[in-house]
């Protein structure tokens, strides 16, 4: 009773942070922005998601289900490359972004432009 209300909690969290993801995909102005919400948010809500999936694997495997370890085994390894690409993914797609021109919305500093900004050293600052 108590492990599945822990799976339950994992599964509302999950769908929390995946649901945080779309609105910020919908939400914030630039591309570099909206890869930091639909990078960070929806690998955060995968951990969450994967994991229950994992722990009710392993339920039904103590349970003598032999299909539950093999559940269990192919959501770890789903997590893994989830891990492994959401990050170079995002990355890619930011750097191409920004070779291609894109400038970040309301940046004041953009230290990999070859060109500088029109921004004097008090306002880098903080200054007025």
């Amino acid at each position: 009773m108590i492990f599945d209300l822990v799976i339950y909690v994992l599964i509302g969290i999950g769908l929390f942070f995946n649901i945080l993801a779309g609105i910020g995909l919908l939400r914030f102005p630039d591309v570099y922005t909206r890869l930091h919400a639909g990078t960070k948010c929806t690998t955060f809500g995968s951990i969450f998601l994967i994991g229950s999936v994992i722990l009710l694997g392993l339920k039904m495997w103590w349970e003598k289900d032999t299909n539950g370890s093999v559940l269990a085994l192919h959501s770890a390894l789903a997590l893994v490359a989830i891990l492994l690409t959401n990050p170079v993914g995002a990355h890619a797609i930011a750097r191409a972004a920004h070779r291609s021109g894109i400038k970040p919305a309301q940046a004041v500093i953009d230290e990999l432009s070859e060109e500088p900004m029109n921004v004097t050293t008090d306002e880098r600052r903080g200054g007025d």
